[in-house]
């Protein structure tokens, strides 16, 4: 990918001698060894086995599971698993030369990290659907990889089945992306289409989600934002050669939307996605995730439930949507599976170290979210009486902030109630705006003064507005 600024990382070293993983192999089985074996490592293991024929003629040779490492070696596993293959110990994947292929599905930095990082450097091929780790590592360990000419691969880190890693890598390797807007996290797109379809309040749709296993126990990770940031840091490192710290990636995320904001939002022509956004801005890059309003007839409003989909704006080839599930143990599988029929080919084709080949990854500056320019819509609940809206005006007004619609409507949806000692305070009501563009830096010193207005009830709802 095609960057500036900042010193790149070598993912293209000099060539050195081929190990003998790489050279070819007259036919020999690719060894696979499996760290995890979880919802997606079932799935792997199941795809495995059910197209081993397949499989195998498209690599050329056999696919064989030599290992797989779990943590309970009683618990049931899915029917394609050989139980003479498990063992607790990460080792006998890592450190036995006879295991081409280290397949890590166990999640999280620890001890993943350190053991993909030992596959590397004894010159085995990696496979990996761990979107934390490559949104905190993933430039070191491409370029490690590189470094000791073999493939990382990790199709199933970003939106599941859908083939986005591939298209970024290789159908858009003669372009250049400008743009990324997505879908990323089921869980959040269900929630919403949840609330927006039948009105239900998010406490409600969330206990929905988490009955039909869309969402875990604890959600914070997928309802705060923090899963489909990590997505978005791992899509910009291909996108837009970007190595960025998730600290500068601004994240938000459904808790505070409510019935409320919903039919707002349809009554000014809008529906709410929970939005990955990322544009190349030349000198630097924007990456943010939060609540979004988008047309209703745009194409990303009409990906519901727990499907995902990922919008790139090429400038050459401008809009090219790719959408599907975007979670499950199959979905998953298919790109983890996929990524080590790939490994797996090269290594048996005695050219591996392809997958990252040509990549360019440096630093590069996320501009502050004060400094981006948005259309935003703007909830306040405030008392009813002569003069409200006009200060709410007029102090957006005075900031720069030019107003595009306003309705005002009440009682407030919340029925926020009077505070302490103000039972002869005005009822609440709603006053609904969409502004033109503005900085959000002078939108934020607008409601700055509004909150310490005596007439407003709750905290302003605030939510940016796209036109994907």
């Amino acid at each position: 990918m095609k960057t500036e600024g900042g010193p790149p990382l070598n993912l293209n070293p000099e060539p050195h001698a081929a190990s003998d993983r790489r050279r070819l192999r007259g036919g020999a089985p690719i060894q696979i060894g499996l760290l995890g074996c979880g919802t997606v490592g079932g799935g792997v293991l199941r795809l495995l086995a059910e197209n081993s024929g397949y499989l195998a003629e498209r690599a050329g040779v056999p696919l064989v599971v030599k290992r797989v490492v779990v943590r309970d070696l009683e618990k049931e596993r899915v029917a394609a698993l050989d139980r003479g293959v498990l063992t607790t110990n990460p080792e006998e994947v890592v450190d036995d030369p006879a295991i081409d292929v280290v397949v890590e599905v166990m999640g999280g930095e620890t001890p993943a990290r350190a053991l993909i990082e030992r596959a590397i450097d004894r010159g085995k091929g990696v496979v990996t659907a761990n979107k934390l780790l490559l949104a905190a590592h993933g430039p070191a360990l491409l370029a490690r990889a590189s470094a000791r000419q073999v493939d990382l691969a990790f199709e199933g880190a970003v939106g599941g089945g859908i083939p986005i890693i591939r298209t970024l890598r290789d159908a858009f390797a003669s372009d250049w992306v400008e743009r990324v807007t997505a879908i990323l996290n089921g869980t959040c797109n269900y929630i919403l289409t949840r609330m927006r379809d039948t009105g239900a309040s998010f406490d409600a749709a969330l206990r929905e989600a988490q009955a039909l296993g869309y969402a875990e126990a604890d959600p914070s990770l997928d309802v705060d934002g923090h899963d489909a940031a990590h997505k978005l840091i791992v899509l910009a490192m291909l996108a837009f050669g970007a190595q960025v710290d998730s600290a500068d990636v601004h994240t938000s995320g459904i808790r505070s939307i409510e019935e409320a904001d919903h039919r707002y939002a349809d009554r000014f022509g809008y529906t709410i996605k929970h939005l990955a956004i990322g544009r190349d801005l030349g000198d630097s890059i924007e990456l943010r995730v939060h609540p979004t309003l988008i047309p209703k007839q745009s194409v990303l409003a009409n990906v519901s439930g727990v499907l995902n989909a990922v919008l790139l704006e090429g400038r050459a080839v401008g809009p090219s949507l790719v959408y599907g599930r975007g979670a499950g143990d199959l979905p998953t599988a298919v790109s983890v599976v996929s990524d080590i029929l790939d490994v797996a080919r090269s290594i048996a084709s005695g050219v591996a170290g392809m997958q990252g080949r040509g990549m360019s990854i440096k630093p590069r500056a996320v501009r502050p979210l004060g400094e981006i320019v948005s259309r935003y819509y703007l909830r306040f609940a405030v008392e009813d009486r002569p003069g409200v809206m006009g200060r709410l005006a007029g102090t957006l007004g005075d900031a720069g902030v030019s107003i595009e619609q306003i309705v005002q409507q009440g009682p407030t949806s919340s029925g926020a109630a009077p505070a302490g000692g103000a039972a002869a305070r005005q009822p609440a009501v709603d006053v609904v705006l969409i502004t033109h563009d503005a900085r959000e830096g002078l939108v934020r010193n607008a409601l700055d003064a509004i909150a310490r207005e005596q007439f407003l009830r709750e905290p302003v709802h605030l939510f940016r507005i796209e036109e994907p």
